[in-house]
């Protein structure tokens, strides 16, 4: 089985040798397909609601139930469409991620009973090469019994009765499952195998004076791709792993569900979350489009970096504004992608107010990096990515504490603190607290009387004097204590 990444520096993945299961969840819309996934990941990855046909695109999550280690992948509802239609699509999505799988559950409404779609896609399914488990969701109390008896006619064997809400039936789940496991390889002779081959490797490093590779894998960069509906978000997500991920098309709104994918760029493991479109808060009223919203304000709170795609026709509207401002707000890296920029006539003048309005509307953090791109043509994604890279170690900056206060003390004395009362504010010293974003403490004898003006001097020179264009710099005020060598 491969690997589910499914790309690594634009070739597949290599298999993996653990005893793991891929299990894909399929079925018509709302039979409990996203309620089961997050049964079994045991988070609310999933969005839920009785709307039929939430779910859009799979995607892929991590579970261990019953000893047996799996990624779950969640699909979206079946359709009987075969033309360009967005249901068409969907079911498109949903084949390639039952061609992935080790195994498919197949999900019916045991109280709604088998229906004629349930009839269809039963005898589709069994024309695949994929095996099948046949689900029962929904078979809590007796309303579901009538359905759990009609499933047999499926001809897809006995089916798993349980309720995906309330967790009941998991265990006879895992019972259908273990058969599909994949059976164990002699793992001792494996074992001795690895570290003989290890010893080996050690006694020529000695021989030969080489040093033996000690670095751990780096961890993953978390990439949030956001903006507003229809500006390429998903587009360029799939032209960076080269393959059809997630659906695009002409409709705005299409992406529902936060979208991650771990990829692999140049050596350095990624995590692509591609995301629902923010508009504006007074548009937002469906209940959907409110729990979507909420999923991507979620995942910009968990990235390192996001880019912040914006249309090249509609260059930093009133709304990109406010997404670019959250973002920094939450202290996380941005970075602006400018999509469709091969479809822009006067390029200069487009650059010109792009530059004007990120510096009278987004002034926290001076010198955000952007990059124009096209995402449908494949037009400069690899700089977009050293960009991030970049602007992500910006954000991992630590600088020393002699160094703040060796400039602080220059600043100062360029620009004395301001007058409280009649006397001198006194700023003692400051230090780097943490990283991501950098933020800094500063000992001040007032700090409630300090100006913003002069925190926000502070800032700009410490953005330029060390070299941090672009991303959020906090500074907290503390009250310098009293000194331990003075009477009292």
């Amino acid at each position: 089985m491969a690997n589910w990444s499914p790309i690594a520096d634009g070739r597949p993945a290599v298999a993996s040798a653990e005893r793991r299961l891929t299990v894909a969840i399929i079925g018509r819309p709302n039979v409990g397909k996203s309620t089961l996934f997050n049964r079994l990941v045991g988070k609310k990855l999933a969005l839920v609601d009785d709307t039929p046909g939430v779910t859009r695109d799979w995607r892929a999550g991590e579970a261990r139930v019953g000893g047996i280690e799996m990624t779950v992948v969640d699909t979206a509802g079946l359709e009987e469409a075969f033309d360009s239609s967005l249901e068409a699509r969907m079911r498109r999505q949903t084949e390639q991620a039952i061609a992935r799988a080790d195994v498919t559950l197949f999900l019916i409404d045991a109280r709604a009973g088998v229906t004629a779609l349930d009839r269809h896609f039963a005898s589709w399914l069994r024309r695949g090469g994929t095996p099948i488990i046949l689900v029962a969701n929904k078979c809590e109390g007796a309303a579901g019994r009538p359905g759990l008896v009609e499933a047999f006619e499926l001809g897809l064997g006995e089916p798993v009765a349980l309720s995906a809400e309330h967790g009941e039936g998991l265990a006879d789940l895992v019972e259908a499952l273990l058969p599909f496991l994949p059976k164990d390889e002699e793992p001792e002779a494996e074992e001795a195998e690895s570290a003989s081959a290890d010893m080996l490797s050690a006694e020529q490093a000695a021989a030969t004076g080489a040093d033996m590779p000690a670095e751990p894998e780096p961890k993953a960069l978390q990439m949030a791709i956001v903006g507003r509906p229809n500006v390429g978000k998903s587009t360029l997500l799939n032209s960076l792993i080269g393959e059809e991920r997630v659906l695009t098309g002409p409709e705005a709104g299409m992406t529902r569900d936060a979208i991650a994918v771990e990829w692999t760029w140049k050596g350095r493991p990624i995590r692509l979350v591609d995301t629902a479109g923010l508009r504006k808060r007074a548009r937002i009223e469906a209940k959907l489009e409110k729990l979507a919203v909420a999923d991507t304000l979620r995942v910009i709170r968990m990235a390192h970096v996001v880019v912040l795609v914006l249309d090249a026709d509609a260059i930093l509207d009133k709304q990109d504004l406010t997404i670019a401002r959250l973002v920094l707000d939450e202290g996380r890296a941005l970075v602006i992608a400018v999509n469709k920029w091969d479809a822009v006539e006067d390029k200069q003048a487009a650059l010109q107010q792009l530059n004007d309005r990120l510096q009278t509307s987004v002034a926290q953090a001076k010198g955000i990096a952007t990059i124009t791109i096209s995402a449908l043509r494949q037009q400069r994604l690899d700089e977009l990515l050293d960009v991030v890279v970049s602007t992500y170690g910006l954000w991992n900056r630590r600088i020393p504490t002699a160094q703040l206060n060796k400039w602080l003390q220059g600043m100062l004395e360029t620009h004395p603190p301001p007058l409280v009362d009649g006397r001198r504010l006194k700023i003692r010293y400051m230090t780097q607290v943490k990283s991501r974003p950098p933020t800094f403490a500063m000992f001040v004898s007032k700090p409630v009387e300090m100006p913003e003006s002069y925190t926000r001097y502070l800032v700009n020179g410490l953005r330029e004097a060390f070299d941090l264009p672009g991303v959020p710099i906090r500074m907290m005020l503390r009250k310098t204590g009293k000194n331990p060598y003075t009477d009292a």
